[in-house]
């Protein structure tokens, strides 16, 4: 059997292309002259476009056009009442409407009126009485241009869903037709959870393999939803966002269970392993959800309550779906205000450190000091740590606050010697977001730039660290070799594995305040505290004791041979002059 050649086979293409668009597209024509109508839609009907709305009445033709989305508009010029130049310049002041290809249908052949059409949008013009194969070959090639201009402008190229332009446009629509019927309706906002690390690791082609393989996963599970008899997900709008953000409308949804019913589907079609390179990759996803009318009516009010709600996903969690609420947005709004207000705070140089003197447990003199970040606000005074500290660390303004602090440490370090007092130790938080490669270059400056080297600590936290333990042995190798020391606070509290553990270059370990709470007047024994201070000394490590509030931990502690302490018992944490003035002697 002869096998078609190239040509046969693109003619065969085009011309399937042909009738599946004659077949879906919704041509709407209007015209005051009903016979103009029906001999119209005659012609078009067989030439295969079954789908056509009109009316006679051209006052009614922007309300139609609005609820209806033609693909293409037949329009005549001369009609009472409201004429097509007028209707013309009304789709124009629309943002949806204007981009509806016209063609003039008109027995005004002026050059003027012509002209005046063109100028106002239209995409063609024909004199009637028309020609039926002109009407149909002009309407097929507006409707391939139409097609392809929605493609470029309308569409995500990574993954064939609508863009985030396009989507506001139908979730606009959607609002105002629930709110015409009463009916309810949804937002789902949802992202990848981790893909900026995925990116980061295996490069911007494996993170697009992703993004493609999330569209198509979206599009899957509401399909085999509508399948199973789901109308509102055969009727979803389905959106990239941008990056790795996508989102769904629902324009109309029976309950709210069913929003839950279909963001359940999402995350577990988008829990499924990608296939890169022969290896299973695992990337979750979070979801917020908004419902119209209840918790908008404007689209960018439903999409920002619906990030809201993604927000509060990845708090819970991540792989996890979460409902809008006015409770949460408050605290969501707060936050925002303070992340605000803090970059204006390094700005105006409103951030000081406090230090906490930590005493030698066997001689009871200070030995050395935590400089503890706050924040003297310029209307509302200090503003408590637990109020900005989560803020700093979730929107990443703790680097550059973390990067003024080892500054501001070192900085405090040389005027204590300019003024001839006594330098103590003075140990820094670093965050988890700085324990990056960076962190080195970012401490070199901060003693270079104060021969205050000997006297700087860093103090990690356990998760930074055990995080990746090989990678973190390289960098604290890197930190040991410029000459810092090294600390691990909060100990105990984390996941360290005592497989690394012997391994990092660490010189102190710090067990936490929770740990030394369980030291009772009574005497009996804190096991943990026990155990932390023995396997510390075993290591070589020095051990300091955090949150010490009575003479018995102290007595305590010092039996069983810790090294330092710090807590409320001793001193609360001071401003720089304060310290010095109760703490630092004479050199």
């Amino acid at each position: 059997m002869k096998q078609p050649d190239d040509s046969s086979a693109r003619l065969s293409g085009t011309l399937n292309l042909t009738r599946a668009m004659a077949a879906e597209s919704l041509v709407m024509m209007v015209d005051d002259e009903e016979v103009v109508i029906e001999l119209t839609r005659t012609l078009l009907e067989d030439a295969g476009y079954q789908r056509f709305v009109h009316t006679i009445d051209s006052p009614e033709a922007i309300g139609i056009m609005q609820r209806e989305r033609p693909q293409v508009l037949l329009l005549d010029i001369n009609m009472p009442q409201v004429n097509g130049l007028q209707i013309l310049e009304r789709m124009q002041a629309d943002a949806v409407l204007r981009h509806i290809p016209t063609i003039v249908l008109t027995s005004a052949d002026d050059p003027p009126t012509k002209l005046k059409a063109l100028e106002m949008g239209a995409a063609d013009f024909l004199r009637k009485p028309v020609d039926g194969s002109e009407l149909v070959l002009r309407l097929r090639n507006t409707l391939a241009a139409k097609a392809y201009q929605d493609y470029l402008n309308f569409y995500d190229r990574g993954t064939g869903l609508l863009n985030r332009q396009r989507f506001m446009d139908e979730l606009a629509r959607g609002v105002r037709e629930a709110d015409a019927r009463k009916e309810m309706g949804a937002v789902l906002q949802f992202d990848l959870d981790r893909f900026a690390q995925v990116n980061e690791a295996l490069g911007p082609a494996t993170g697009d393999v992703v993004i493609r393989g999330a569209g198509r996963r979206i599009r899957d599970a509401l399909q085999v939803l509508a399948q199973d008899g789901e109308g509102y997900a055969a009727r979803a709008v389905t959106a990239r966002s941008g990056g790795d953000e996508f989102s769904v409308l629902l324009p109309t949804i029976p309950s709210v269970e069913h929003a839950s019913h279909l963001a359940d589907e999402l995350l577990r079609a988008l829990a499924l392993p990608h296939q890169i390179a022969g290896k299973d990759l695992h990337i979750t996803s979070s979801i917020g959800v908004a419902l119209f009318p209840a918790d908008g009516a404007r689209a960018d009010e439903l999409v920002m309550n619906a990030a809201a709600a993604l927000r509060q996903a990845k708090e819970a969690g991540r792989n996890t779906c979460r409902f809008y609420s006015k409770e949460f947005n408050a605290k969501a709004a707060q936050r925002l205000n303070v992340e605000a207000q803090l970059r204006k705070a390094i700005e105006r140089g409103e951030l000081v450190l406090f230090y906490q003197p930590k005493f030698s447990v066997a001689q009871g003199a200070v030995c050395g000091a935590e400089a503890l970040m706050r924040w003297q606000h310029s209307e509302r005074g200090m503003v408590p740590p637990m109020e900005f500290i989560p803020v700093a660390e979730e929107s990443g303004l703790i680097v550059p606050i973390g990067e003024w602090a080892l500054h501001a440490a070192c900085r405090q370090l040389r005027d204590w010697q300019a003024a001839g007092l006594q330098r103590l130790p003075i140990a820094v938080n670093v965050s988890p977001r700085q324990f990056q490669p960076r962190l080195v270059a970012v401490v070199r400056e901060a003693i270079d730039a104060t021969r205050q080297g000997d006297y700087l600590r860093l103090e990690l936290t356990e998760s930074s660290v055990m995080d990746d333990p090989k990678a973190a042995v390289e960098l604290l190798g890197e930190l040991k070799a410029i000459g810092m020391k090294l600390s691990i606070d909060d100990f105990g509290t984390g996941y360290s594995s005592l497989s690394y553990l012997h391994k990092l270059p660490l010189n102190e370990l710090k067990i936490d305040r929770s740990f030394v709470s369980t030291i009772r007047a009574d005497g009996a024994d804190a096991v943990l505290v026990d155990v932390i201070i023995a396997m510390a000394h075993s290591l070589g490590l020095i051990v300091v004791a955090e949150g010490v509030e009575t003479q018995q931990q102290v007595d305590y502690l010092r039996k069983r041979g810790c090294d330092e302490c710090q807590g409320f018992l001793f001193s609360k944490p001071l401003p720089a002059a304060e310290f010095a003035a109760k703490f630092l002697r004479r050199a």
